[in-house]
């Protein structure tokens, strides 16, 4: 019955490898208990209101990592727990049978994942001097990948707050009222960069699909408060007599509209067909409202 619990812990240790793998280094980054992980720390911030959506995106982070670290952990404990304790020795301050068999097989998984190397319990069954080495590896290896992993999050989270205070700043300037009256190729370089950085966050999301869950507090720094006012934009600029400025505004709502196809995909499935209703229900999960969109000012093409 031992190999039960070989191939239970091999199997623990293969799902808990598959997860760093797709969510690390896969371009896609769809790591499915990382995804639900994060998704149920996002739930369970609703009911704390604002504050603690802020607080969701950090704390899935966190809780991510630890489930990375629990299933390697579990599955090594699996892996040492047929030899315990023949195929170990101990220190002589170590009382043998004090604590379950269990327990002993957790301990040194434990230590071993966090490469501490305390001595005081090793391996003595040659399988498992061979192999047990492994873990500590394996144990550095999640360490760097985790640290990876926060250094390629944050800096999306950062382009993707920097476009929505760009936003806001173009709405403070009144550009919609103007619009249509700025030389073409101003209005269609504007256009065009707003474009372009839209573009860099719909990849940062589609290849980290956690930084959905980090929310800002600041409405001008939400993406999700400033799009609409992106979308206002671009079809106003498609009402331009100038072809040029057309296509921009064109482009522009090309990519807003990739952009909810991607939180239709992954993160409002339920929200509707229509771009425009996507964005409404990315800004309620974000404990933000969308910017007004200053209709009266809107010049006449």
């Amino acid at each position: 019955m031992s190999w039960i619990w070989t191939v239970a812990g091999i199997a623990l240790i293969a799902l808990g490898l598959n997860e760093v793998f797709h969510t690390v280094l896969h371009p896609t980054g769809r790591g499915r208990i990382t995804h639900l992980v994060a998704g149920t720390t996002w739930q369970l911030s609703s009911s704390l209101g604002r504050r603690g959506r802020t607080l969701a995106g950090p704390l899935a982070a966190v809780a991510v990592v630890t489930v990375w670290a629990a299933l390697q952990i579990a599955g090594w404990t699996l892996v040492y727990l047929p030899h315990v304790p023949d195929g170990f020795a101990y220190g002589p301050e170590i009382r043998m049978g004090a604590y379950p068999a269990v327990l002993e097989a957790f301990y040194f998984s434990a230590v071993s994942m966090s490469t501490l190397g305390l001595g005081d319990t090793y391996p003595i069954d040659p399988w498992l001097r061979l192999f047990a080495p492994f873990q500590g590896l394996m144990g550095f290896a999640l360490l760097t990948a985790a640290v990876a992993w926060f250094l390629e999050l944050y800096p999306g989270l950062g382009r993707r707050r920097a476009l929505a205070l760009r936003i806001a700043l173009i709405q403070r300037a009144d550009t919609a009222g103007h619009l249509l009256n700025m030389e073409a190729g101003t209005s269609s370089g504007l256009l065009d960069s707003i474009t372009a950085d839209l573009a860099q966050v719909r990849v940062d999301l589609w290849q980290n699909a956690e930084s959905h869950y980090f929310t800002e507090e600041a409405p001008e720094a939400s993406l999700a408060a400033q799009l609409p006012y992106g979308m206002h934009l671009a079809r106003l600029a498609r009402r331009s007599p100038d072809r040029t400025v057309r296509n921009s505004g064109q482009m522009l709502e090309e990519a807003i509209d990739d952009f909810a196809d991607v939180l239709r995909g992954r993160f409002i499935p339920r929200g509707g067909d229509a771009t425009d209703e996507i964005l409404r229900e990315y800004a309620r999960q974000h404990r933000q409202q969308p910017a007004p969109l200053g209709d009266a000012h809107e010049p006449e093409a």
